[in-house]
């Protein structure tokens, strides 16, 4: 049998298959509320055949939000919406996973095709927030969180986990990648704090493990939670992958059951792009902590991907450009590697025929 075409269980979740929809952030909401354009868009994933679709980094405040125009799960109006979104993702057999985010000094930021800069305030902007007051290269300086701050952040995850739950989701993952908020207190690059969050490896991610403990206080048993890690910022003196593993034997205590592995995002790098170059930090983390994995990046090709699986660096492939480019890919990859129908894929009734031939 087809690794990538496998079912997946995680608590009481089973995932059809071991493809799955990475995060990407689409800078198309009005005051946090996703629309028709992210109905079709993570839609088009579920009936193109992928196991599990996470939606983009939804913000647990406002000021959490990447952008002016980035989703949110603060309100009963943006809870309604996401919830007509997952009974799409649902009908067509997909399961329906939701990532909790905070920007933190990365906030108020303009859409990339708009600019790389700061929003202002007169444009819709606000004063982010972080660990310390150092910005980001180009973005504006962030107020640092004081110990009120910082348990309200906590709070806020645990509130939208239990509206994410409402809404219909089936898995949470925790976004602590990137540069946004949660890597920024694990970084000693934009972690400068001397208090009980800041200088070592313990204070530093105490945020990410009562972010952890609160959700999962909040949710049943039964479901899920994963976390985004970047495994390493590509800078001497940040966070490495060997901090990722330590960092992982931990979250495994906490009830965390899968780790994202991305890498990058907390500070200007220069990362040696190819094919699956974050798949060796899947592997690591996987082998030194016990935790399974989801690998991602440059991870392109159906034989590919079933090759990451079957050598074991990691549990489930994500999948983002690649999706964007083919949000059919599952079905492609399905049709490419001889699955058959319906052992792992779900082809839609009205594609049958690309199926069959």
């Amino acid at each position: 049998m087809s690794q990538l075409f496998r079912p997946i269980t995680l608590r009481e979740l089973t995932v059809r298959n071991r493809v799955w929809v990475a995060p990407m952030c689409q800078y198309s909401a009005v005051d946090g509320v996703p629309d028709d354009w992210h109905l079709v868009h993570l839609g088009s994933f579920a009936r193109g055949g992928a196991g599990l679709v996470l939606t983009e980094a939804t913000a647990v405040l406002p000021e959490g939000r990447i952008s002016p125009a980035d989703t949110g799960l603060w309100n009963d109006e943006q809870q309604r919406a996401w919830s007509r979104i997952v009974d799409f993702l649902h009908a067509r057999g997909a399961a329906a996973g939701m990532q909790l985010a905070h920007a933190g000094r990365k906030g108020s930021a303009q859409a990339p095709w708009v600019g790389r800069g700061g929003v202002a305030d007169e444009d819709g902007g606000w004063t982010p927030v972080g660990p310390s007051a150092s910005a980001y290269p180009g973005l504006r300086e962030p107020r640092p969180l004081d110990a009120a701050g910082i348990a309200a952040v906590v709070t806020a995850f645990g509130d939208t986990a239990e509206r994410a739950l409402a809404a219909g989701f089936d898995l949470l993952e925790v976004h602590a990648a990137h540069g946004y908020l949660l890597h920024e207190f694990l970084s000693p690059l934009s972690n400068e704090r001397t208090d009980e969050y800041g200088g070592s490896f313990e204070n530093r991610v105490r945020l990410l493990l009562e972010v952890v403990r609160e959700v999962r206080r909040r949710v049943p048993a039964g479901l899920p939670l994963l976390v985004r890690l970047s495994a390493t910022d590509w800078v001497d003196g940040g966070w490495d992958v060997d901090d990722s593993v330590r960092l992982a034997g931990l979250l495994a205590v906490e009830g965390v059951d899968l780790v994202d592995v991305s890498s990058g995002g907390n500070a200007p790098a220069r990362i040696p792009l190819e094919p699956g170059y974050q798949v060796p930090f899947a592997r690591r983390i996987r082998e030194g902590s016990g935790l399974p994995t989801g690998a991602v990046g440059l991870i392109t090709e159906p034989k590919q991907a079933e090759e990451v699986l079957a050598g074991g660096a990691a549990d489930v492939v994500l999948l983002a450009r690649a999706l964007l480019r083919d949000p059919h890919w599952p079905l492609r990859a399905a049709h490419e590697l001889g699955v058959p129908v319906g052992d792992g894929v779900d082809w839609p009734e009205q594609y049958l025929r690309a199926a069959l031939d």
